[in-house]
């Protein structure tokens, strides 16, 4: 709850910035959008692969291990030893992809054709913000020392601080290409403001982690010998997403229609998907190593319900209205009614596969929380493969929204693979009363993605009211696709406790710290 509520305002800080950007860089019409995105793509896959995936899957079953056996100060050394290794691998990984980035840029995005005005400028902006991956290892690695103790505030604030950043940089109205240059400048210096502020929030804790030179410790080894495959394994929607991005450069606008569409499925994979599985991991990793199997069944089944039923609803709404909510929110200035259009499609087929990216976030710690992270790896390998041959595929026979399809797909793929091995190895499957709460989640949320395509189909009704008003200088279509959007969120939870997916007793006991769970400390917020 404290890191989906902060992680809230976040999003919707990520809103006015992505609202503002899309305005001033627009999509097809200028080379700006598309080398700003790809130069936040680059820096933001390795980030996920090298820093969040990697040592969240290794680094805070070990941590917390350690922490609860041999005390603070074994913590504090084993903490300070992988901070200097990953620092160092990242800061190296940057300085060779910034000297490589003119060549590395043709196999990125071969359809921006070499030395043309908008590689040029993707080249200089990811130079610009290449620098952001070493911050965002230490501020990855910071978090699983606070995440470890059950502290989630700081580490949820943190990507705030990047939003408003970007916001601040991109406000004033400039040409594109000066708007670009500010924002990707903005990048770096929010990285640099986000490792600031998780440093101090675990010195404020107690725990003393401090710079030095790297040694590859026996514990290190051991770290990585977990975090290479369970950086792949963690990251295997992103790197679906990056290589979608790859097919979509050969189309002009394409590679910021997926940005764009990337933001709303992008909400509630980090407000459910991400939330719950970097909650479950420390209780999970702590009912294993007690033998308490029960426990593991009931955390992983309230983990898997309760991700279905704040993700479902949101998979019937992209389902259901996908161009009103591109429409009514993003065209505007340089973002024209063709790029909502475009966006739309990839966003409907991100609908459909939004509960599996959700799924496979929250499904990687039941793996990563026993120590197993290859099994994981060979599934993710298998749906990036898939990813690859079928978004091809699709790409030239239905077009550009076949590369969403194709990402969808593939992730359904490795849920699936997931599940049938938990299954297979006895280590988890729902319960009967799982899957009768799922269904009843279902239900719900079909019934609501019904009352928001009727919204659709009258979409001109309920625009005429308010035809010529401007309120705090929202028109016609952005009041009214805010209103439905308000009615869907009301409607819902009436839903959910109607149908009995989730009853109010079962919330309030999942959101009770229970005997034993690790607070937090009073004098962080």
């Amino acid at each position: 709850m404290v890191f989906s509520s902060l992680t809230l305002v976040s999003r919707f800080m990520g809103l006015a910035r992505d609202l503002v950007i899309t305005a001033r860089l627009g999509a097809s019409a200028t080379p700006a959008a598309d080398a700003f995105n790809t130069a936040q793509s680059f820096p933001n896959l390795f980030r996920r692969i090298f820093a969040e995936g990697a040592f969240t899957a290794a680094f805070v079953p070990s941590y917390a291990k350690v922490l609860a056996n041999e005390g603070q100060d074994a913590a504090d050394r084993l903490a300070t030893d992988a901070l200097a290794t990953l620092a160092a691998a990242t800061l190296l990984l940057t300085i060779a992809f910034q000297l490589a980035m003119p060549w590395l840029m043709l196999a990125i995005n071969p359809g921006f054709g070499f030395n043309s005005e908008k590689y040029r400028l993707a080249v200089v902006l990811t130079q610009i913000s290449m620098p952001y991956l070493p911050c965002m290892a230490i501020v990855a690695l910071l978090s699983g020392v606070l995440n470890a103790g059950g502290r989630f505030a700081l580490s949820a604030v943190a990507p705030t601080v990047l939003n408003a950043a970007i916001l601040v940089a991109v406000i004033p109205a400039r040409p594109a290409i000066d708007s670009a240059y500010a924002a990707s400048w903005a990048v770096l210096v929010a990285g640099l403001l986000q490792a600031g502020l998780l440093w101090w929030g675990v010195w404020r804790v107690g725990a003393r982690i401090r710079p030095t030179m790297p040694r590859l410790t026996p514990e290190i080894r051991a770290l990585i010998a977990i975090a290479i495959p369970g950086a792949i394994a963690a990251s295997v929607t992103q790197i679906n997403i990056f290589i979608s991005g790859i097919i979509a450069s050969q189309v002009n606008g394409a590679r910021t229609w997926l940005a764009v569409a990337d933001r709303f499925y992008q909400l509630p994979l980090g407000l459910v998907g991400v939330a719950i599985g970097v909650a479950l991991l420390p209780s999970l990793s702590r009912a294993i190593s007690l033998g308490d199997h029960d426990e593991a069944q009931r955390t992983t089944d309230q983990a898997i319900v309760f991700a279905m039923a704040l993700t479902l609803p949101a998979a019937a709404a992209l389902l259901a209205m996908p161009h009103y909510l591109i429409d009514g929110l993003f065209q505007r200035g340089q973002f024209t009614a063709y790029d909502a259009s475009e966006t739309a499609k990839a966003l409907f087929h991100y609908g459909w596969g939004v509960p599996a990216f959700v799924l496979a976030r929250v499904l990687s710690p039941v793996f990563f929380a026993r120590s197993d992270t290859k099994a994981p790896m060979r599934f993710a390998l298998v749906s990036v493969a898939v990813n690859i041959s079928l978004g091809v595929t699709l790409f030239y026979v239905i077009g550009f929204e076949g590369i969403a399809a194709a990402t969808a797909f593939a992730s359904w793929l490795n849920v699936g693979q997931m599940v049938h091995a938990l299954h297979k190895r006895g280590d988890w499957s729902p319960s009967p009363a799982a899957w009768n709460k799922l269904a009843r989640i279902a239900v719900a949320s079909a019934i609501l993605g019904t009352a928001l395509f009727t919204a659709q189909l009258f979409r001109s009704q309920l625009e005429a009211p308010f035809s010529g008003v401007r309120v705090l200088g929202l028109g016609a279509k952005e009041i009214t696709v805010l209103a439905v959007s308000l009615a869907g969120a009301a409607l819902y939870p009436a839903l959910l406790f109607a149908s009995g997916g989730v009853t109010v007793a079962e919330l309030k006991a999942a959101l009770r710290r229970r005997p034993g769970a690790p607070a937090a400390p009073a004098d962080l917020p």
